[in-house]
């Protein structure tokens, strides 16, 4: 049998080296791994349905879906990450909770960002800050001329774009958007700029009882295989699955070993072994079961935001080939 030959993009993650280097290769598919950042993976699938296998913004998947459903999901989430840290202020704004952001400007890279749809999300279940509440202005964050690349326009939601020649950082700093939500780190607070703060200075601890209350690692990111593809090959949403897990088992099982470090983190091994008995031993997992809660969760913070038009349930996601197995 020939092998099938696919491109996979996504970022460069430990979870996903072992396909890239070819230690673990999916069953019938050679694959070719593209490491880039996220924002190129994510633009020029969003425009030009680029890759037949790609990482995917989970909101922006959820939106294709819905409206003309270009590509079919696995439940591989190569990106999970808390959003506390995500929320910074103007130092000089008045801003030091987060009921004080009703009725502020607020930047956001895009409106649809996972990350973005998270912060509101939570902001809105457990600080009683409304999504729309606020003023958003959006455009980008490092570099000016960033525009959504998936159109969205909630009722009611007061949604403006920045001057084409501005950056959201410059506009924090300089106090025209009192707050920013975003995935990525401003470079005003990475230079150590007095005027940006995070709203919770210890983000960590609001993460982490974030945790205790909902049990929810917030999915950020999701594997989508374009559909005239998956339709050609449907065995391979299964041999996917596969071989994204086998490589992830791989990094787990190094991830506390101390003859010689995975990671540059001296106490890396450490990090690892708190995470898993805060988390729970497998709280990075794949598949449906298990993480249909925080995908539920998820839905209801887009439908709720304006972004879907009904909830999804979570099974609708993805491939049907990867929600059952066979028994022997």
């Amino acid at each position: 049998m020939n092998r099938l030959n696919l491109t996979l993009a996504c970022g460069d993650y430990d979870r996903t080296a072992p396909l890239a280097t070819g230690q673990v290769q999916p069953e019938g598919i050679d694959l070719n791994v593209i490491n880039l950042p996220v924002e190129e993976i994510f633009y020029r699938n969003a425009m030009y349905q680029d890759f037949a296998v790609a990482e995917m913004s989970l909101s922006s998947y959820t939106l294709i879906m819905e409206r003309g459903r270009e590509y079919v999901a696995i439940p591989v989430f190569p990106s999970r990450s808390f959003r506390h840290n995500g929320v910074y202020v103007n130092a000089q704004s008045g801003i030091e909770k987060p009921s004080d952001l009703v009725g502020r400007v607020v930047g956001a890279p895009e409106m649809q960002l996972t990350a973005v749809v998270w912060i509101r999300g939570i902001l809105a279940e457990h600080y009683g800050v409304q999504a729309d509440s606020v003023s958003y202005r959006t455009g980008g964050l490092y570099a000016p001329g960033r525009v959504e690349k998936i159109a969205v326009a909630p009722d009611g939601v007061d949604i403006s774009a920045i001057p084409a020649d501005r950056t959201l950082d410059e506009m924090l700093v300089s106090g025209e958007v009192d707050a920013l939500y975003t995935p990525r780190v401003p470079p005003s607070y990475t230079r150590g700029d007095a005027a940006v703060r995070r709203l919770w200075e210890n983000c960590g601890a609001e993460e982490l009882a974030y945790f205790e209350r909902t049990g929810i690692f917030p999915i950020m990111h999701v594997i989508a295989i374009r559909r005239d593809v998956y339709e050609a090959n449907r065995w391979i949403a299964q041999s996917l699955l596969k071989a994204f897990t086998k490589a992830k088992q791989i990094v787990v099982e190094r991830s506390e070993e101390t003859a010689a470090l995975a990671s540059m983190l001296p106490w890396s091994y450490l990090a690892a072994r708190q995470a898993r008995e805060t988390l729970g031993n497998d709280y990075w997992l794949y598949g449906l079961t298990g993480n249909g809660g925080t995908l539920e969760t998820f839905l209801r913070y887009s439908k709720e935001q304006g972004l879907i038009t009904r909830r999804w349930a979570p099974e609708e996601l993805f491939a049907p080939e990867t929600l059952s197995s066979f028994v022997i």
